[in-house]
């Protein structure tokens, strides 16, 4: 009777372990890169990378807690492991509630970025999403308010910010997707905009894109039209050395054309950046991924880039293989 009763325990405390609301997801990446740069005078490059990263997701009720770790890549002279998020979730009567740390998401006007002691509060009301975000620092918090809705087939937002404001617009017409973003500052000179168009055509996926800077400031974000964010990790616009590292007043056009081929999607980028004399840079980007009998996805990526210095001058291949789970 005692062994049965003891089987009987270990039992309910197993089943009460396994339907505990965690979850566990992630991804793997492993690159090889390789570059080859024009100039004689610099060297040409050849790397082996990978990034792991993890998500642990906790749940009771309407409150979810997550957890999300990155930098988990071992090498022979370093070792790391970052929590780059780690964010409450839950709801106050009709009142959505975030707080914690994470990342504001990219765009392709500025850099992502992340930060502690944040807060986050919205609700609906006649069908506008109203939004109220705050973040603390040194003592000082900054805040916003945001309000969100659609309105004859148009999706529009408004954030006013300590330092200026954010719109966005949104709709569809005879099929193809429009969209408008503006981050415009209260510092003179400073504002950015970048409107996009995309649809289908053939059998072919098609887009194209406009980014501008006024002459004060400069474009950083990371997006389908390039990865401009070391801009932003520098004081200030174009210290930084690489052909990605705009200078203030530099507008970006892009467009691109993707059709799936023989079980691979096939994309073909095309980016001008211009606006400051002596200062031009293009490149064109051919990319081939294929989903693998195995769960990975593999993907490989030609650049060719065309700069103002000729010494950044380059092609680059680059070979990825993936897997999330």
């Amino acid at each position: 009777m005692k062994k049965q009763l003891l089987i009987a325990a270990v039992a309910a405390t197993m089943t009460s372990v396994a339907i505990a609301d965690i979850s566990i997801t992630g991804g793997t990446k492993i690159n090889f890169t390789t570059v080859d740069f024009d100039s004689a005078t610099k060297e040409s490059t050849n790397n082996f990378n990978h990034e792991v990263d993890l998500a642990i997701t906790g749940k009771t009720g309407d409150t979810t807690v997550v957890i999300k770790l990155g930098n988990l890549e071992t090498t022979a002279d370093a070792t790391g492991v970052d929590i780059e998020d780690s964010y409450l979730t839950t709801k106050v009567s009709d009142v959505s509630i975030k707080a914690g740390s994470w990342d504001n998401g990219d765009n392709a006007l500025r850099a992502s970025g992340r930060s502690a002691d944040k807060f986050s509060a919205s609700t609906t009301m006649s069908g506008a999403t109203l939004t109220y975000n705050a973040s603390s620092a040194a003592g000082n918090v900054a805040d916003s308010v945001k309000i969100a809705g659609a309105v004859a087939g148009v999706t529009a937002s408004y954030e006013d910010t300590e330092s200026g404001e954010t719109v966005g617009l949104s709709t569809s017409v005879a099929g193809i997707k429009v969209s408008y973003l503006a981050i415009n500052s209260d510092t003179a000179a400073s504002d950015r905009s970048v409107i996009e168009l995309s649809g289908t055509a053939g059998g072919m996926n098609i887009k194209v894109a406009q980014a501008t800077a006024d002459a004060s400031t400069c474009i950083s974000g990371n997006g389908w039209m390039g990865d401009f964010e070391t801009t932003a990790s520098a004081a200030t616009c174009a210290s930084g050395t690489s052909a990605y590292d705009l200078s203030n007043g530099q507008d970006v056009t892009s467009f691109e054309l993707s059709t799936a081929m023989a079980g691979n999607t096939v994309t073909f980028r095309n980016t001008d950046v211009d606006g400051v004399a002596g200062s031009d840079m293009s490149f064109n980007k051919i990319i081939l991924n294929r989903p693998l009998s195995n769960g990975t996805t593999f993907e490989a990526t030609y650049t060719d880039l065309d700069d103002s210095v000729a010494a950044n001058d380059s092609s680059t291949l680059d070979l990825e293989l993936a897997v999330k789970f």
